[in-house]
């Protein structure tokens, strides 16, 4: 079976360490399922959920409001649970924490699923970097400066359809120091959840491949959330890397939150990155247990339906592996430093 890296989930968000291990009747991802898709490696999101504001629906659209930023100490204590939670399901033998391309090699030879830490909004480290550093010991080798609430490190993109995601201020000082430190570290800064100011900051500021964890191309589907073309061509240019992301939402045209969405539409993204900036700069990022996704995927045992739907439209062999697992495994080897 073709191994698959899988770019985010939120499984830390759902379920226990014990639930996720052994199997659990609800969500997309736990360690059964992961075993029967083929799922070899991912990034496991560390994410401190907060109250949302009510979706707006508009008769062309929907519009999600920013919210609030989080309290002070209230990320540092959710996130240190959750990373837990991690940590357990390692000692539980479900899973092994990597820090470098050479552990994720040996996790994909031993069989074992090979997890990579990441903070999904970074409230639960200090604005002097203090934290992150004690992060960096553990294990973190992903993060992302923001989610959609803002922060001391920068404003995420407020969820908008049709919206362009230029809807606010960047990264700020303390946000673009953040990158610097994660460069030298050697920490993937994801630009997911970036508006258009805070990629264009992470641009300019960055010394790594500029990647994308988990979005979707703009141009087929106009969420906010989405990338531009011209965004796009900042990825390539940098031998970066987008995560197509399985959210219904973001994968439609009419943006609808539909599991009724296709694989089509998946591929559709696929195809369009990949054309766009070329096959060996786009992989998966799916989201699961973050979003809608789409029935004909399911959960994470239904990776292998995705694969055959990109053979059936014309990627070969190659590019699918490319797809599934190569070019993961590149771009955190030219960004991790060990």
């Amino acid at each position: 079976m073709q191994p698959v890296f899988d770019g985010h989930n939120d499984a830390l968000l759902r379920a226990g360490a014990e639930a996720i291990a052994a199997g659990r009747p609800d969500g997309h991802l736990d360690i059964p399922r992961a075993r029967a898709g083929g799922l070899a490696g991912g990034i496991f999101a560390v994410f401190t959920p907060s109250e949302e504001p009510e979706l707006i629906e508009r008769e062309d659209g929907w519009e999600s409001p920013l919210p609030p930023a989080l309290a002070p100490g209230v990320a540092a204590e959710y996130a240190l649970r959750a990373a837990g939670r991690l940590f357990r399901l390692q000692e539980l033998g479900a899973l092994r924490v990597v820090r470098s391309v050479a552990e994720l090699d040996r996790c994909l030879d031993d069989g074992v699923l090979g997890a990579v830490l990441h903070l999904e909004g970074a409230e639960a480290i200090d604005p002097e970097l203090e934290a992150l550093e004690l992060w960096h010991a553990a294990g973190l080798r992903s993060l992302g400066p923001v989610w959609s609430r803002p922060n001391a490190f920068g404003h995420g993109v407020a969820g908008r359809f049709p919206g362009t995601p230029d809807t606010g201020a960047g990264l700020t000082d303390a946000g673009r120091a953040l990158v610097r430190r994660c460069n030298e570290l050697g920490v993937l800064v994801d630009a997911s959840h970036l508006n258009l100011t805070g990629f264009w900051d992470l641009a300019a500021t960055t010394e790594a491949p500029l990647v994308a964890t988990h979005s979707c191309a703009y141009a087929l589907a106009p969420a906010s959330r989405n990338l531009t073309d011209e965004q796009l061509d900042a990825i390539g240019a940098s031998s970066g890397l987008v995560g197509i992301a399985f959210v219904a939402p973001f994968l439609r045209a009419d943006g609808r939150d539909d599991p009724d969405t296709p694989l089509a539409a998946v591929v559709a993204h696929v195809r369009h990155v990949a054309e766009r900036i070329g096959v060996e700069r786009v992989a998966l990022g799916s989201d699961f247990d973050g979003a809608t996704i789409p029935a004909a995927i399911g959960d994470a045992g239904g990776l292998p339906r995705l694969l055959d739907a990109l053979r059936d439209d014309g990627f070969s062999a190659d590019e699918v592996g490319q797809i599934a697992w190569g070019n993961w495994r590149r771009v955190l080897a030219a960004t991790w430093r060990s």
